[in-house]
């Protein structure tokens, strides 16, 4: 036998004893306090003085933050795998994917059928073991699930089946399943379908270790897998004393001796037998602290030694189902390591949960999940490098709630920058604040409010930070303060070339205006610096109005913004006209004060602009209670979507027949102008790459056809100054233009040659044109 170069870890196998479940916990903390991986527990639920196993991993999960959890092993003959699996999958999702599942399929058999188990014979054992694992892989989605597909998931099992029961609740990971096997049939079993293998030393012994291990690799081969797919668990034991205790306590099933001892006893067992987990069943404070202190690291440092003098592959092994959704020009075998733990594949259990964005389904080859500013260099490497084989689409994402849908692909690579969402306050009395492109507005804004500030954003606070503030930002306070790009003092980012830059006003001042409005083009910002303002409250209303007369509403409430104090900015939203119904229009409206009677004189114009359908509602609320970030998952976007925008400097009687007859026609199913002007016009225009300053209005709409809402605003594209590019799906080229005046335009082509001459960031806009690197790759 060998080592399969698993990735090392150490766990702790507790005794759930009832009658002090304080202290059942507290050993549990305690793994995790010394820095172990997992903690686990015996499962017999017959056992009246031991806590319900599955109980005690759900409370130990939320008194924990990062250890994982297990049963060691759970009873599938009194545990339903359906219901187990669900269990499971919840306590994933709830943990933040702590759960490890370790499967069994019985013992004791007098004492279950006490309980009301069916007692089964040993060879039904192993097939109801092996069709419980179908049962749970299948409600799990995960791909190699038997009779997973349309009209839910069937496993037609004699002692555990599914007839169409719906998949869910999906995780964000594989969880892995382990099985405590001893026999032969159950070790094949082991090799055919499970992801590791759980023994006890005790129990098997080394020469049983070894002879399980053969079995499960033969029959690994035999199912088409890679035996280092499999990975191989121990439970351990033993006691510290001063001095060895001579051979036979180095042949017992307990390890004996010394921190040295145990090492020495250890070692074969990853180097040689393949072992990579082990868990140390101990009660005993004393013994868990020395087994984690002192003999985890010399034994971590002894097996480093080891690998590197063998050259062991340490590779992340990838089943051969995952293996069989790769896609073509990515190659995933190079995925650097640092990376590699956190990437998700198209068969990954984890890739319904990354392929799509808020609106846009996405069937991305690799996605790549950086925690720092040195993993995002790795993963811009590794999709450079991909670039001269393949011409791999690569898409930049933050959180994921772009309207234009960017931050997906089909068969490329998308870098996924969520785990960079870092909050923090860098100067009080400044307000000056750092900001992770993964961090959320309504975090932010939550994260603010206990100082009374706020930073403009866009109007949901489920929109990154990184997307937004390289954009624009055309947010609630927006007349007030600005746009959030206005806010912005610094950026770290990292090139195409893989360099790490800071810009500033003095620091590379040209790449600073770039990146602010089409920092998309230039790079990934790792980090972005903004000064807050003081916003302790505000005030907020929402309107329903009779719009039946579209063209006469739009134009009054056009004039009743520009009239408005810039204290006030208010956004306009219609849907597709109903038959039989009055066309109806929601206005939703802040005020940058925490006066009521400054808030209602504010208000009172937009109400008297044509009668209200429904009572207004107004309030004064934090800035934070409008904000609000979602609770936190998978985007669920499907298709296309399709949006157009336009910046309009003023809604005349011209511009509001036209856009309502864009609105009458049915075309658009949400369209929205949002104010902007105010403080966002007092910057100059060619202080950003964002220039059309002049515009106090923007304009999006979204429809259900490329062909027909193109047609229609092709036909208005004479009303509007720019485009904001956020909110545009049309891929001409000549969206650029629209989004750049001539100036602005000619500038961020300068810039883009030099910081990005093989115009590796083209999926947003790009200003060279995304055929650019095929004549770069032609010289």
């Amino acid at each position: 036998m060998s080592d399969y170069g698993h990735p090392l870890r150490f766990g702790t196998f507790v005794t759930p004893i009832a009658e002090d479940p304080a202290a059942t916990v507290a050993r549990a903390r305690l793994a995790e306090d010394l820095g172990l991986d997992l903690v686990t527990f015996q499962d017999h639920p017959y056992q009246p003085r031991f806590l319900d196993t599955w109980t005690l991993l759900s409370y130990v999960a939320s008194a924990t933050e990062r250890i994982h959890v297990a049963p060691n092993v759970a009873n599938v003959p009194m545990r339903p795998p359906a219901v187990l699996a669900r269990a499971a999958a919840s306590l994933d999702l709830l943990s933040g994917g702590r759960v490890d599942l370790a499967l069994g399929a019985g013992a004791f058999w007098d004492a279950m059928e006490a309980m009301g188990a069916r007692r089964l014979s040993a060879g039904e054992s192993v097939d109801a073991l092996a069709e419980a694992v179908a049962v749970i892989r299948g409600l799990w989605g995960q791909g190699d699930a038997p009779g997973a597909g349309r009209g839910g998931v069937r496993v037609p099992g004699a002692h555990h089946h599914l007839a169409g029961a719906e998949p869910g609740p999906a995780t964000a990971r594989r969880i892995p399943v382990w099985l405590g096997a001893l026999g032969p049939r159950m070790l094949r079993l082991t090799g055919a379908v499970a992801d590791g293998w759980l023994p006890s030393l005790g129990r098997v012994g080394l020469d049983g270790l070894r002879a399980g291990n053969a079995t499960i690799d033969d029959a690994a081969v035999a199912a088409g897998r890679d035996p280092r797919e499999i990975a191989r668990l121990l439970n351990v034991s033993g006691r510290f004393t001063d001095a060895h205790t001579g051979p036979d306590g180095d042949r017992g099933p307990d390890v004996v001796g010394p921190p040295e001892a145990w090492v020495e006893r250890l070692l074969p067992l990853v180097v040689d037998e393949g072992v990579s987990t082990l868990v140390l069943a101990s009660d005993d404070e004393t013994t868990t602290r020395r087994f984690a202190e002192e003999v985890v690291p010399a034994l971590r440092a002894e097996v480093e030694r080891v690998r590197v003098a063998a050259g062991t592959d340490t590779s992340r092994p990838v089943p051969a189902a995952v293996r069989a959704r790769r896609r073509e020009g990515i190659d995933y075998d190079a995925v650097p390591a640092s990376l590699a733990e956190r990437a998700v594949e198209p068969g990954d259990a984890a890739h319904v949960a990354v392929r799509s964005t808020y609106l846009r389904g996405g069937a991305p080859g690799l996605v790549l999940r950086p925690r720092d500013t040195a993993e995002v260099v790795e993963a811009l490497a590794f999709a450079r490098a991909q670039e001269v084989t393949g011409r791999v689409p690569l898409s930049v994402r933050s959180g994921g709630h772009g309207i234009s849908g960017r931050s997906t692909n089909d068969g490329g690579i998308v870098v996924d920058l969520g785990a960079l969402d870092g909050i923090e306050v860098l100067d009080e009395r400044e307000r000056l604040v750092r900001l992770g492109p993964g961090a959320r507005w309504g975090d932010v804004a939550a994260a603010l409010a206990p100082y009374g500030w706020a930073i403009t954003s866009g109007d949901s606070g489920g929109v990154g930070v990184g997307g937004l503030a390289t954009a624009g930002g055309i947010g609630w306070l927006g007349r007030a303060h600005g746009l959030t790009i206005d806010h912005v003092r610094a950026v770290e980012m990292v090139l195409a070339d893989g360099s790490v830059v800071r810009a500033s006003a003095t620091e590379d001042a040209e790449l600073f205006w770039g990146v602010r409005g089409a920092g998309a083009n230039l790079g990934v910002v790792t980090s972005f610096e903004l000064v807050a303002d003081e916003v302790p409250a505000v005030g907020f209303a929402q309107m329903v109005h009779d719009a039946s007369d579209t063209a006469d509403f739009l134009e009054r409430w056009g004039a009743t913004v520009e009239a408005s104090p810039r204290d006030t900015t208010s956004f306009l939203l219609m849907g597709r006209p109903r038959p039989g119904q009055p066309v109806v229009a929601q206005t939703m409206t802040m005020v940058d004060s925490d006066d009521p009677d400054v808030v209602l004189e504010r208000l009172q114009p937009f109400a008297a602009i044509t009668p209200l359908l429904q009572q207004a509602t107004a309030q004064v609320v934090p800035y934070d209670a409008v904000v609000q970030a979602p609770p936190r998952g998978p985007h669920g976007g499907e298709g296309e979507p399709v949006a157009r925008s336009g910046l309009l400097e003023h809604i005349t009687p011209e511009a509001a027949a036209r856009l309502a007859g864009l609105v009458a026609s049915g075309d658009t199913y949400f369209f929205q102008i949002r104010s902007t002007g105010g403080a966002a016009s007092d910057v100059p225009a060619d202080a950003t790459a964002y220039a059309h300053r002049s515009a106090n209005f923007s304009v999006a709409a979204m429809g259900a056809s490329h062909a027909r809402l193109d047609a229609r605003w092709d036909a208005l594209a004479d009303l509007f100054v720019g485009s904001y590019l956020s909110f545009d799906t049309d891929r001409r080229p000549e969206r650029v233009e629209d989004a750049f005046p001539p100036a602005t335009l000619d500038r961020l082509r300068a810039l883009k040659r030099r910081v990005d001459p093989g115009n590796v960031f083209r999926d947003n806009f790009p200003v060279l044109g995304p055929h650019v690197l095929d004549v770069v790759a032609r010289r």
